[in-house]
């Protein structure tokens, strides 16, 4: 759910402030784990590529990263409460969100990838027709699976624990497939030896940061920034620490 409303202050009414509270970005987000991108440690701290990359950028502008745990489905309808600067957290550009929200320039390309059962023979696109293709609900995800002839898809409601029930799903037969972002599914195979990639989609899909569109300024200033990552090489760093087995796409 959406937070309380801060209270009202002159300078929160200033029509020209750059963040909803000065000195701090409010970043909707999940505690979903979804690492390498973002995710809790077991001591509570949010780290990966995405707030590691969020710290920095906000180093750049003398702001603090506080995230808030909304639920996925929720991002967007809880930007426009003005009660949040800033939707950071595996979000791509889309036609459709481009209507509601502002993107900054990309961060990351990500392709996506289809995860089986090992021994289940499924290797190519033609191979899911009659079978049950699970993903996140109103993702880009699933939207791919439409073009996957004869197959299924089976959506999978944005909770925090949705990865977790989406492969037990698959471990339990109750879908034949799950389809997610590359990264997120590579790192699932690896922890579990009775899972495998079956094929990966070149998708090059642009994640970034989603801005309210009546707030421009905001948009401009943190792409300035991300922009001063990546010609200072930092954006390059952070990508060769928490994705080292994908070359750095810019």
């Amino acid at each position: 759910m959406c937070r309380p409303l801060p209270e009202t202050t002159p300078e929160t009414e200033s029509a020209t402030r750059l963040t909803v509270e000065p000195g701090i970005l409010h970043i909707a987000a999940s505690d979903f784990d979804a690492r390498p991108m973002s995710f809790l440690t077991t001591d509570g701290q949010r780290t990966g590529y995405e707030p590691e990359l969020a710290r920095l950028v906000c180093s750049h502008l003398a702001l603090t990263p506080i995230w808030h745990n909304l639920p996925m489905a929720e991002f967007y309808t809880c930007l426009a409460t003005g009660q949040y600067d800033a939707v950071w957290f595996n979000q791509a550009i889309t036609p459709e969100r481009l209507q509601v929200v502002d993107f900054t320039q990309p961060y990351g390309l990500f392709d996506e990838s289809v995860l089986v059962k090992k021994g289940s023979g499924i290797t190519a696109i033609d191979h899911l027709a009659g079978k049950r293709v699970g993903g996140l609900a109103d993702s880009t995800n699933i939207a791919l699976v439409a073009g996957f002839p004869g197959a299924t898809a089976v959506p999978y409601p944005g909770s925090d624990q949705v990865l977790p029930e989406m492969l037990a799903a698959l471990r339990a037969g109750e879908i034949d497939a799950l389809i997610d972002d590359e990264l997120v599914l590579v790192v699932a195979a690896a922890e579990d030896a009775s899972l495998e990639i079956a094929f990966s989609l070149p998708t090059r899909v642009p994640f970034a940061i989603a801005t309210p569109k009546p707030n421009p300024m905001l948009n401009a200033t943190l792409n300035a920034a991300i922009a001063a990552t990546l010609a200072d090489g930092t954006m390059a760093k952070l990508w060769a620490e928490w994705i080292p087995w994908q070359p750095f796409p810019f």
